[in-house]
């Protein structure tokens, strides 16, 4: 869980966790006040350590976190969100 060594990723999983529906990277950007460069890189990140999944619709990239996560690491998230 390196991948969540950094309070911006952090924040990132914990909106996602929240998150009805994926979510733009364009949103993160203005809630986080962050460059779309700064934000992808943090994403890529997580998409490597395997806690997120992308989807890209036209110029927009929509991410969310995986379905498929074990039962520990959703334990774990939780924990730390919360």
């Amino acid at each position: 869980m390196k991948a969540l060594a950094d309070p911006t990723r952090l924040t990132m999983v914990a909106a996602l966790w929240k998150a009805k529906s994926p979510i733009c990277i364009c949103d993160f950007t203005a809630d986080l006040e962050l460059s779309q460069s700064t934000i992808s890189h943090h994403m890529a990140r997580l998409k490597e350590a395997g806690l997120v999944d992308s989807e890209k619709d036209s110029i927009w990239t929509y991410y969310r976190l995986r379905h498929d996560l074990a039962p520990s690491t959703r334990k774990l998230l939780g924990q730390l969100i919360a």
